[in-house]
């Protein structure tokens, strides 16, 4: 009969990369006592990393040793296991559109939850509270140009939508100007400008 660390260890390698779990979820392999104290004498061993309260991963081998999983996953996982919107921060967004050269330093994510810090292994994720429209169509290009804009605030959102309009494709454009009702109005009015005059 195998030990319970082997047992957990299975069970996580079964998972997609990033899905996290908690100990309610493994209590068909044992009593919540015994999958508690496996779950953090194998944290402590490096095998598991905490990714939040009662949460953990399994972190992924490579050649060159363990690795935490994509960030991204993880963070998707985490919220979806508690019906939170996530997506990415405005500075991000503004970086990937290349509305700006600055690559943010920490990595952070807005949610309609609480905010919070997660640990994967050294690299801390932040997660911050941020309004609706804040998380409006997230994972998709529209979405990111709306936070991308909040993030630039309202002296440089209409340069950055003229900017935007060489480079996104019209259904893109189209999806943005469809999502100004849960825009705040200095938003709304900049987009709206930005459909009349181009």
């Amino acid at each position: 009969m195998q030990t319970l660390s082997v047992s957990v260890l299975e069970h996580l390698s079964r998972l997609p990369e990033g899905t996290p779990v908690s100990a309610k979820e493994l209590l068909h392999l044992g009593s919540r006592a015994a999958v508690d104290q496996t779950l953090s004498r194998l944290a402590q061993r490096g095998q598991l990393l905490r990714a939040g309260r009662g949460h953990y991963v399994r972190p992924l081998e490579t050649r060159f040793g363990l690795r935490p999983p994509d960030v991204d996953k993880v963070v998707q996982a985490l919220a979806g296991s508690k019906g939170e919107v996530v997506a990415a921060h405005g500075a991000a967004a503004a970086n990937s559109l290349g509305l700006t050269p600055q690559v943010p330093l920490r990595l952070i994510y807005l949610t309609s939850g609480r905010s919070r810090q997660i640990n994967l292994g050294k690299q801390k994720v932040e997660l911050r509270h941020a309004p609706n429209w804040q998380l409006a169509l997230p994972g998709r290009p529209a979405g990111d140009v709306i936070r991308a804009l909040a993030w630039l605030g309202e002296a440089h959102a209409a340069e950055a939508l003229q900017t935007l309009r060489q480079r996104l494709p019209v259904r893109v454009l189209q999806e943005i100007a469809g999502a100004r009702h849960l825009l705040p109005t200095w938003l709304a009015e900049q987009v709206s400008r930005w459909v009349v005059n181009g």
